[in-house]
């Protein structure tokens, strides 16, 4: 059982200065927790199913305060303290690579669903996206970062913004906002999809949000696998790209069936 954390910042909190955000998930991500940032309410059944919520200020529930004098080292000795409360075992081997949902942006188009080759995500049953496999991610591919059109997915060791989770203001979300063909690029011309993309800007954002490299990553997961002496049976059991398309047309469509139920 990997112990989860909730990142509180919504109403009733302060939010963290950008900074000490990153430093703080960066420690507990790397020391094995599973953590979840929250911007909007907070439900009971999520704290409930949670290990500790953290929050700065008067949080409408019971918190760890992250006080301006407390050091993420502190906090990570607090939550320590509570794992052994709750005779949790201990955090033993862990991926320090793997994507991180913000669902303050998410609009669960499902295109990360599409894109990736090695199952990493999911669909709850109340057909949300999830990230279900985080140990299927393949250290250093962002890949399905790239090509998110609401930069909602982030991998927390990735050096540059806006994959690693620094702060981007929503003017940068709307000029570089992208759509990738996810079918044209998989399954089509890759290179006409490539060529009728409208120019990109020349910024470090717009670098960082390429479909291209996207794909060259993709396609080196692929090529990293062949150099391990994977039998070819398994190798050969890996999705093609029609058989991609038609997993996210079905998780999309039950998505769709889960929130017209709910409705």
């Amino acid at each position: 059982m990997i112990p989860r954390v909730i990142l509180y910042e919504g109403p009733g909190s302060e939010p963290l200065p950008v900074a000490e955000r990153a430093g703080l998930l960066r420690l507990l991500l790397e020391r094995g927790y599973a953590v979840s940032c929250v911007r909007d309410s907070l439900p009971a059944e999520s704290r409930d199913s949670a290990m500790a919520v953290l929050a700065r200020g008067n949080a409408p529930f019971p918190s760890i305060d992250l006080t301006e004098d407390r050091s993420a080292e502190q906090t990570l000795a607090a939550l320590e303290a509570i794992r052994n409360q709750m005779q949790i075992s201990p955090v033993g081997a862990h991926k320090p690579w793997f994507p991180v949902i913000d669902f303050s942006r998410c609009t669960n188009c499902m295109q990360c669903l599409s894109f990736c080759l090695f199952d990493v995500y999911g669909v709850s049953t109340e057909g949300k996206i999830e990230v279900r496999n985080q140990n299927n991610c393949k250290t250093d591919c962002p890949a399905c970062s790239r090509v998110c059109p609401d930069v909602a997915i982030m991998f927390p060791k990735y050096q540059h913004s806006p994959i690693n989770g620094e702060q981007i203001s929503a003017d940068d979300v709307r000029r570089e906002a992208m759509k990738v063909d996810i079918s044209a690029l998989l399954g089509g011309d890759i290179y006409q999809a490539l060529r009728d993309r409208s120019a990109k800007a020349k910024s470090r954002f717009s670098k960082e949000r390429d479909d291209e490299r996207a794909l060259k990553e993709r396609q080196n997961c692929l090529l990293k696998l062949k150099d391990l002496d994977i039998p070819p049976e398994v190798l050969a059991s890996l999705p093609s790209p029609d058989e991609i398309r038609a997993k996210a047309e079905a998780a999309m469509a039950r998505a769709q069936e889960a929130m017209a139920t709910r409705k």
